[in-house]
């Protein structure tokens, strides 16, 4: 006969058959809502942009045309030097890709200075962009 234990015999059997225990009851999970579905950046030149913009902790990052070739290693399109509206695009469209992904999945906003040849991308929701 085992040694009585501070625990009672209670204690003792259920040790000796395992410790079972009687499945918990299924909670109630209230209903929330949906989540907006975030965009993930395909592969391609833009992606090195994207990642670029990504991990910088500055809330304003200002690159040159030549600083943003490098990263893409190609060379931009010549709208891109031109036309402002080529950096204005500010959603991601999944059936139409584009170069503004790189920037607008990452947090941010492009406004391009073409005369310097320079694009500011801002951190959206920053108070100082």
């Amino acid at each position: 006969m085992p040694a009585p234990t501070p625990w009672g015999s209670g204690m003792w059997n259920w040790m000796r058959r395992g410790a079972t225990t009687t499945a918990a009851s299924p909670v109630a999970v209230p209903d929330l809502p949906p989540v907006a579905p975030r965009g993930h950046m395909k592969p391609g030149p833009y992606r090195a942009l994207h990642d670029y913009l990504r991990k910088r902790f500055a809330d304003n990052v200002v690159l040159t045309f030549e600083q943003i070739e490098d990263l893409i290693g190609v060379a931009l399109p010549a709208e891109a030097r031109t036309d402002e509206a080529w950096w204005s695009r500010t959603t991601v469209v999944a059936a139409d890709p584009s170069s503004s992904d790189s920037w607008v999945l990452a947090n941010r906003s492009a406004r391009v200075n073409l005369p310097a040849q320079s694009v500011l991308f801002a951190r959206l929701g920053s108070e100082r962009a």
